[in-house]
Formats: C-alpha cells, structure tokens, sequence
C-alpha cells in the first residue's frame, strides 16, 4: 500500500516514492450522519456550533438549507446528509454545525453529532474503491475502520460547493 496514490489535495503530498506514513499524518473529527461514519481533516474544521434554523434561499438546491448567522457573517449550510444522497437529517437538538473552512470558502455541514478527534495510522487507510460507470468525482478520500466501523474520510473539494457557492472569511 506504500506505493499507491491517496489522494488528489494539493495539501497532501502524493509522491508515491515517498512512504505513506510521511505522507498522511494528519487528526480527523469524525462524526455521524444518517447513522453512518465520517470524518474530515481538523485542519479544515474552523469550529463546531449548535444546531439553529437556517433562513432558506429560493431556488438553492435540496441539500443547501439556507443561511445563518456567525457572528456578522452570513454562513451558508448544507444538509449533509441531503448532499450525500441520503433522507434529510432529522431536526434534533443535538444536531450540530460543522464550520469547514478550506482556502477562502466557508461553508456549514449539518450533521447529526461529533464523534471523535482520531489519527489514523497510515496502515489503516485504505483507497476509495472506484464506483464502476461513475463520471462524478469521489466524495471520499479515504476509508479507515474504527471499533468495527467503516468510516469516509470525505474530500471537502468534492462536498463544498465551487468558490461561488460559500462565503468568503471576512476576518481575512
């Protein structure tokens, strides 16, 4: 496994001479939506907030819910499970926020609760199997088990929308 390609972010390096070890050293919050695992790089996790109602936009799609407020800013929030082909989540007061923030783009994921801070070994990586006839790019990077469960690593690139579709950092 040491020689194959993890992943396609710039920020992780893919020589495939280079050990995987060297490669993927990185903490993941991992998470449950629609009772499955996930998990996303702490890196890009600007903070986790409560769960409240957002102000829907007309004519967003599905899975985007509308906007809230972040302190002054306005932070556009996606029902993750909806953006994954799933039901929608279930209104439930512990529900919570995640605020990803990659590059200039920030963006909030509605899940149903934050798990757990991991580090994977890079031993316990495994690759995205490709999906046979798929033209769409892969929504997880990575898989990895934990306590018999399967948990994606997903690629923010894939789940967020292009740069037009989040709201820039104002602190910037």
């Amino acid at each position: 496994m040491t020689s194959e390609t993890i992943s396609a972010d710039p920020d992780i390096a893919t020589d495939e001479t280079e050990p995987l070890s060297s490669r993927f050293n990185r903490q993941l919050l991992t998470f449950k939506c629609s009772g499955r695992g996930f998990a996303v790089d702490i890196m890009d996790v600007r903070e986790i907030r409560s769960w409240s109602r957002p102000t829907p936009l007309p004519h967003a799609p599905p899975h985007m819910l509308g906007m809230v407020n972040l302190r002054g800013s306005v932070l556009p929030v996606t029902d993750l499970a909806q953006r994954l082909g799933q039901a929608p989540t279930e209104d439930r007061q512990r529900n919570v926020i995640i605020v990803i923030q990659k590059k200039d783009r920030v963006h909030g994921l509605l899940v149903d609760a934050v798990s757990d801070i991991v580090t994977p070994s890079p031993d316990q990586l495994q690759d995205v199997p490709p999906i046979v006839g798929g033209n769409a790019p892969a929504l997880a990077d990575f898989l990895f088990v934990i306590d018999e469960e399967m948990i994606q690593v997903l690629s923010m690139d894939s789940i967020l929308p292009e740069e037009g579709g989040g709201v820039r950092d104002m602190n910037e």
